[in-house]
């Protein structure tokens, strides 16, 4: 479905419910914060209501103070349409998604090549660098004008998802949507500061007791990490996911084409989150799909039920039979 079916549901319902994802980053956050100005620029009501609380180092972005934690003995909460936003499948909103126990019509906007066309309504484009590239778009056709707030949360997003305009998926529309918010006033520097530069004492601990469990494949290609349990019990409190400064840390070392994160639930026992990264030549979103994850061609995820060293083994044997597909790069 178009932008045009999104805008009708839009202008049909005064109440919207917004969610993303969880395990939250920039793109998640930013799109729904700026969904939701939007939605009061129109005279509608929106509530923010995620699984998770907001991570560490986006709280500086303004409407995180209104975002509201899932809590299931909260009670019935009143809207007339659920939005998810950056979410290829339903349930990976949590148990966010049980809120609309009484089937009022889903809006789907997502960007993710693995999206499951969930909703009543799906705005759904791979071509798009992320989001909150959506969201802009909306405020482009509907002629209303991007406030300093709504674009410091536009830019979180586009800035995060495109690994600071260094992945496949910027192009010259990312830096024209990136030019005019800025243009706005809002401060990139501070962007950058609570985003990439504040991880508290305790976890940049943690990152440097992690970075020594890298291995890779014999031909180099492969790079891959594990964090076990006993690594994350050993923090009084986790501040910030250190997920993406790892498997950045991997993706730059040369020759790595592919890079995972191995990440044992501290909470669920025998469950492993896998994340992988791909310069390109393998689509690691085929790869996490194999799994029941999914996401985009360079950049996928998936939560797998096992032990840690079984379930590497396969994730490893899959990544090098994606390899064998490929044909190698001229």
């Amino acid at each position: 479905m178009s932008m045009r079916s999104c805008i009708k549901l839009i202008e049909k319902y005064k109440r919207f419910l917004i969610t993303s994802h969880t395990n939250m980053e920039g793109d998640a956050i930013g799109s729904e914060l700026a969904f939701a100005f939007l939605l009061r620029r129109l005279g509608k009501t929106p509530l923010i209501v995620n699984e998770d609380d907001i991570p560490y180092g986006y709280d500086f972005l303004p409407g995180t103070r209104a975002v509201t934690r899932y809590n299931r003995s909260a009670g019935r909460i009143s809207f007339d349409c659920f939005v998810a936003l950056d979410c290829s499948d339903l349930h990976r909103t949590g148990e966010v998604y049980r809120l609309n126990d009484v089937n009022k019509p889903v809006l789907n906007i997502d960007h993710h090549v693995s999206n499951g066309y969930f909703g009543t309504v799906n705005w759904v484009d791979p071509h798009a660098c992320c989001a909150c590239e959506l969201v802009w778009r909306l405020y482009k056709k509907l002629r209303i004008p991007i406030s300093r707030d709504a674009a410091l949360a536009l830019y979180a997003g586009v800035v995060t998802d495109t690994g600071s305009f260094r992945y496949a998926n910027t192009t010259s529309q990312t830096h024209v949507i990136a030019a005019e918010l800025v243009a706005t006033g809002i401060d990139v520097a501070a962007v950058y500061r609570n985003i990439y530069a504040s991880i508290p004492y305790e976890d940049l601990k943690l990152l440097a007791s992690i970075l020594p469990t890298m291995r890779r494949s014999d031909d180099g290609r492969i790079v891959w990490f594990e964090v076990s349990k006993e690594i994350l019990k050993k923090q009084k409190k986790i501040f910030f996911d250190l997920s993406e400064n790892i498997l950045n840390f991997g993706r730059s070392l040369k020759g790595a084409e592919v890079v995972i994160l191995f990440k044992e639930n501290v909470a669920s026992r025998g469950e492993v989150r896998v994340n992988f990264r791909s310069h390109g030549l393998v689509d690691v979103n085929a790869v996490a799909r194999e799994f029941g994850g999914g996401g985009h061609r360079t950049a996928s995820g998936a939560t797998v039920t096992g032990t840690l060293p079984g379930i590497r083994r396969l994730v490893l044997a899959s990544v090098r039979k994606a390899f064998n597909a490929c044909r190698p790069r001229s």
